[in-house]
């Protein structure tokens, strides 16, 4: 679809579109840009605190993948003021300002609209040095991939709806979903990395393919090594995941080469459409172990190696046990 939009021709516009990055970046002057992001859904836990604040987190994440300092946000708001009462609602906006005052971002605004469901997100604004952009378009061959969250965020949010998951687990998803990518961002800045891309509704490897594509590479990911929420296998084995998900799988096909013992179960976790997942790292192999010393220092729980980039002017990945 974004295909059909007219290229933007404004030399300031240093980030746009048409590399499907996290956030787009618009340089105010030679020392200074702006990066701005926008990002919003319905609820995807029962509790409404937990939902405002996951969906704050998933917002801010597009800024900490680009390496910005986010600054400001908007509140977005879709809401069924006849189904639902506004302590509903308070709740929802008390999650998202408690994440935003976490993130030292400041709320200045909003909108609300009517909707049939509750609907809530927001516009963030941060910035960045022109120079210092990270975007998924610069990895390099020879670099270490490393994933900073657990995949199956998508499958147990599923799950939470058609009430199938213990509350352990409800907790374990709502803990991961709003740890916010702020101390990951500040490690790789201060490392030194050559790409990054949050892991969001694409699924792993929907983004990693968006990373490839962009870089003029290839990927190779190793099952084996992929942090998983353990429950989550055996939703998948039940077929208990959600829509995006299974467009997903059926998207990546064509630009996978699978080892023939994946699964299929394994093969909709990789594809599994995440809320405010981790951040995928490209980083230097010299580098790849002080990033993780440092990623750990900063408090990021298991940042995993996953695999590494390959030379691959097919732009394709392979995914090993």
């Amino acid at each position: 679809m974004l295909g059909h939009l007219p290229k933007t021709k404004n030399p300031n516009v240093l980030v746009g579109f048409n590399l499907a990055d996290d956030a787009g970046v618009y340089k105010i002057r030679d020392d200074l840009a702006l990066v701005q992001t926008v990002d919003f859904f319905p609820p995807v836990v029962d509790d409404p605190y937990d939902f405002g604040a996951i969906a704050a987190a998933n917002a801010l994440s597009d800024i900490y993948a680009m390496g910005g300092k986010p600054l400001s946000a908007l509140n977005i708001v879709g809401y069924p003021t006849k189904s639902l009462p506004l302590s509903v609602l308070d709740e929802i906006l008390r999650g998202g300002a408690d994440k935003a005052l976490e993130a030292d971002v400041a709320i200045i605004g909003g909108h609300t609209i009517k909707t049939k469901e509750p609907i809530y997100g927001m516009a963030v604004t941060g910035t960045i040095h022109p120079n210092k952009i990270i975007t998924n378009a610069t990895a390099k061959p020879g670099d270490s991939l490393i994933l900073t969250k657990p995949l199956g965020i998508g499958i147990i949010t599923t799950a939470i709806k058609k009430d199938q998951v213990e509350e352990k687990w409800i907790k374990e998803a709502v803990k991961i979903m709003t740890f916010l990518n702020k101390s990951a961002s500040e490690a790789m800045l201060e490392v030194g990395i050559n790409a990054c891309t949050d892991i969001t509704g694409y699924g792993l490897l929907g983004h990693l393919n968006e990373l490839a594509q962009a870089s003029k590479v290839g990927a190779k990911i190793y099952l084996s090594k992929i942090p998983v929420i353990d429950f989550a296998w055996e939703l998948a084995r039940q077929n208990v995941v959600p829509g995006g998900t299974l467009a997903n799988r059926k998207f990546i096909e064509e630009k996978v080469d699978w080892d023939r013992r994946i699964t299929e179960e394994a093969k909709l976790i990789l594809s599994d459409a995440q809320t405010s997942g981790g951040l995928l790292i490209s980083v230097p192999k010299e580098k790849e172990k002080k990033l993780l010393d440092r990623l750990i220092f900063k408090g990021v729980p298991n940042p995993v190696v996953i695999g590494e980039i390959t030379e691959d002017k097919r732009c394709r990945i392979q995914v090993k046990s």
